[in-house]
Formats: C-alpha cells, sequence, structure tokens
C-alpha cells in the first residue's frame, strides 16, 4: 500500500478525479480513499493544515492502512529566487522552523531525540528525477522548511531561509519527515511553488492554489505509476 498525502482538499482533489474510482472508510473525523493505481494499491488522504494535524494522518495511514511509502502532494512559498509560481521542489531534507529551545543552547529547529533535518528516501528522490526527465519536467532538490504559520514576512522569510539554507517554506512537510522516520517508512516530499512567500503571498495563494496543486498531483500519479 502506497500513501498518497495532501494537507488541503484542494491538494488531492485532483487526484481522485484522475483516480475516477475509490472507496471511502470515515476515520479520526477525516475520510481516507483507497483505491488503485497501475498495479499499486493507495490510500490517498488530506491532513488538513498544520503541524499536528499531519503528523496524526500520517500516523493513521501507517499503521491503520499499512503504508509501506508515503508520497506528499501539495504547494509551498519558494524561498529560493530561482524558484517561481508553477515550479516543482522535491525535498531533499526538511527542518521544523518554529522549533525554539534555543534559551538552552540548541540551534534552532532542534529537539532532543530528533535530528535537525530529516532526510527523504533517495530511491524515490531517483525515481522521481527519471518521471521529470521523462515528461521534460524541470525538478529541483532542496530544503523544505515547516512551521505552523503561513509566511508572508520578508523579514521572517529571509530568517528562514538563512538559517537553515532553506528553499521553500510550507506547513506539513517536517512534521510527516518526522513521523516517517521514527516509523522507518519511506518517504517523498514534492511542492508545487504557489506563491513566493513574500508580501502578497497571500494574494498568490488564493490565485495559484489550484494550478499548482494540479501539477504536483500529476506529477505524483506518475511516480505511483513508476513504482
Amino acid at each position: 500500500m502506497i500513501a498518497i498525502l495532501g494537507a488541503m482538499q484542494e491538494e488531492i482533489t485532483p487526484i481522485l478525479q484522475m483516480i475516477g474510482e475509490y472507496e471511502t472508510t470515515e476515520f479520526a473525523n477525516n475520510k481516507f480513499y483507497t483505491a488503485k493505481i497501475g498495479n499499486n494499491y493507495v490510500v490517498v488522504a488530506y491532513s488538513k493544515i498544520g503541524k499536528v494535524n499531519s503528523a496524526l494522518t500520517t500516523s493513521i495511514l501507517v499503521q491503520k492502512f499499512g503504508a509501506k511509502k508515503l508520497l506528499f502532494t501539495g504547494v509551498a512559498g519558494s524561498l529560493n529566487e530561482n524558484l517561481h509560481i508553477g515550479d516543482i521542489l522535491y525535498a531533499t531534507s526538511l527542518v521544523q522552523h518554529d522549533l525554539d529551545i534555543t534559551a538552552f543552547g540548541h540551534p534552532h529547529g532542534f529537539v532532543p531525540g530528533i535530528e535537525i533535518f530529516s532526510r527523504t528516501d533517495q530511491s524515490l528522490n531517483e525515481l522521481a528525477q527519471k518521471v521529470a526527465q521523462k515528461q521534460g519536467i524541470k525538478l529541483i532538490g532542496g530544503v523544505i522548511a515547516t512551521g505552523d504559520q503561513f509566511v508572508c514576512d520578508k523579514n521572517k522569510k529571509e530568517w528562514i531561509k538563512n538559517t537553515f539554507n532553506a528553499d521553500a517554506v510550507e506547513m506539513e512537510g517536517g512534521s510527516v519527515a518526522q513521523v516517517c522516520t521514527q516509523l522507518n517508512v519511506p518517504f517523498f516530499m514534492l511542492r508545487a511553488i504557489s506563491d513566493e512567500a513574500g508580501g502578497g503571498a497571500d494574494v498568490d495563494f488564493d490565485e495559484f492554489l489550484n494550478s499548482s496543486a494540479n501539477i504536483s498531483a500529476k506529477f505524483v500519479i506518475e511516480m505511483v505509476k513508476a513504482l
């Protein structure tokens, strides 16, 4: 079973439309959609926004539905001047930018017992690069920073970028990565850029959410077919 996860309904709706036929299971005040894509059985869900919701949903996908791999599809704000709206980024690693116990002498993003950066699965990343090459799509790898806040302040954007050498910012990936790492589940994180995470990011996000989510969803579907 392969899990496909997004944060919002808009991020998984294109996937469900492409699948066409699926069964729905209700659990933990959420809906989980099971189907078959090519030769693979999948379970699709959206977590709702934020780190707690995404961690909960990831755990359910693994422990209740038996997911052996997890592919995340969604959108993010760019922190990299070379990443623009509609571009596709996959995470080489993820970090939680709002974890802060620096008062005790630790670096930002650190809490005892976990690594600051969670690395994605190399074999899934290589598969994504092959899919991108086959489709003639430019796919960029980079660091994704996660926090429980929508970043639209230029100073905050620069701080996250400089502190973590991050290329994009969003609200779920780091917590999904932490759960998958702790449960030994290979995972892949794909984000299409929906805004540039500065002044006007909220306007960009509203305008480009659906188109960027479609780009990311189509790519993940092709990855599932190739697995």
